[in-house]
């Protein structure tokens, strides 16, 4: 094992000997080399004032080397804004925002201990470092049975991880706290249980209340007090978009610093919340009452963001940094949220109609991009087929019964029609059968 590797371990063990026990066999080799290339370049930065021939980047007349036709688009910016590598870590100003921005969004994080976000690239990118650092075969991921198919490909795939889940619902139609807790006692003998939590949810697009919110935290808080060690994972990939009666803060800052055998990891970014998927920047947080255990969690992180992509996209880091910055991007934020409200409300005003009673339920949602159906008489992937092939609507069939709906991404106005259009689609499929 590397010698930089050995002493941040030794730090994490110091600090914290169950947030060591969290880590995997890579996690507990991953380091971020302070020497050689990288060192030595930003030596050469600050002393070399007559030449610096360490970076691997092209320079003319002082600035980097660049197209025309490139530039000549983005002009607004500096072109060492856009072109040099950003470092590993990502743009210090845009961490440093992105900080700012979650203390004011999460109030529940005032006081509490936590480290400097590191930029990802994107949101899975956030969840597959999280997975190498402290998923491995023998470990399970604990998650609702309404979740995003891909954290089977992170965990399980990747990383042998086993997934266990539990129903997402109670029979109130709130979160399954109980569950929850279940499935994290019966890590017991195993003594890890990675918990990943996803508000608001995809596919369903729910968000806890308050008290579903404490229940959550406590059913973690009685996995510690029992002897297990909790990673705790928030993937806040919508988060923001909380429309009624939900939290509206993650839950990262209620599990922080509760309990010496939970480590908080939150993994979020601009994808979703400020309207830039294709812009790829994420962070990844992580939240322990130990500065310098953060900080030797910072270094494995950024260590295998050095070892995978090396570091992420510069331009749309630059973009995001002057976006909020901008005393333009709350009102404009607003704007968005509202219009992505009025949808949701549609939504149930439609489905609450009673029109469509005889065909479906809907799972209960207020917040996020999706809602589910759960259909009553037909077969979803049936019905999913029958409604793209005939009336040119798409939707995703998630399991017999449920078909997810993006409302995120249909107009107020056409949101009634959609919903008449899959209802034949059900009343063709009833036909066939």
């Amino acid at each position: 094992m590397h010698k930089l590797a050995t002493e941040l371990n030794q730090i994490i063990q110091n600090e914290n000997p169950h947030v060591f026990e969290m880590l995997s066999d890579l996690g507990k080799q991953m380091y971020f080399p302070t020497e050689g290339i990288l060192s030595q370049s930003a030596e050469a930065k600050n002393k070399a004032f007559k030449f610096n021939a360490t970076i691997g980047t092209a320079i003319e007349k002082g600035k980097p080397m660049h197209l025309k036709v490139i530039q000549d688009k983005l002009s607004a910016y500096n072109p060492s804004d856009l072109y040099p590598y950003a470092p590993p870590a990502g743009k210090p100003e845009l961490r440093k925002e992105w900080r700012k921005k979650m203390l004011v969004d999460n109030p529940a994080l005032e006081g509490q201990t936590f480290s400097n976000p590191i930029v990802t690239n994107a949101l899975t990118h956030g969840l597959s470092i999280t997975a190498d650092l402290f998923a491995e075969k023998g470990d399970t991921l604990i998650i609702p049975d309404q979740n995003w198919e891909n954290y089977d490909m992170v965990f399980n795939i990747r990383r042998g991880t086993t997934i266990t889940t539990y129903p997402l619902y109670d029979d109130n139609g709130l979160f399954n706290a109980d569950g929850l807790r279940e499935a994290i006692l019966a890590q017991k003998g195993h003594g890890k249980a990675i918990v990943l939590l996803n508000f608001p949810n995809n596919p369903t697009g729910y968000t806890p209340n308050a008290q579903e919110g404490a229940s959550i935290v406590q059913a973690i808080l009685d996995g510690a007090n029992a002897g297990v060690n909790v990673v705790a994972i928030t993937d806040d990939a919508y988060f923001s978009l909380f429309f009624e009666d939900s939290l509206t803060e993650s839950l990262f800052g209620a599990l922080s610093n509760i309990h010496e055998r939970v480590l908080a990891v939150k993994v979020d970014g601009a994808t979703k919340e400020e309207y830039v998927w294709g812009f790829r920047v994420g962070f990844i947080t992580f939240g322990n009452k130990s500065e310098a255990l953060l900080k030797a969690l910072e270094e494995k992180a950024i260590g295998i963001i050095r070892a995978t992509i090396s570091s992420g996209p510069h331009p749309s880091q630059t973009f995001l940094l002057d976006a909020l910055k901008s005393p333009e991007f709350v009102t404009q934020r607003q704007e968005k949220f509202d219009i992505m409200k009025n949808r949701a409300n549609k939504v149930k005003e439609v489905l609450d109609s009673s029109k469509f009673e005889d065909a479906w339920d809907y799972y209960p949602f207020n917040s996020g991009y999706f809602m589910c159906l759960k259909l009553k008489t037909t077969n979803a992937e049936q019905v999913r087929q029958v409604a793209l092939e005939k009336y040119g609507v798409g939707t995703i069939s998630l399991s017999d019964t449920d078909l997810r709906v993006a409302f995120s991404c249909i107009e107020e106005e056409d949101i009634e029609e959609m919903f008449h259009l899959i209802y034949d689609a059900v009343k063709d499929v009833e036909k066939q059968d």
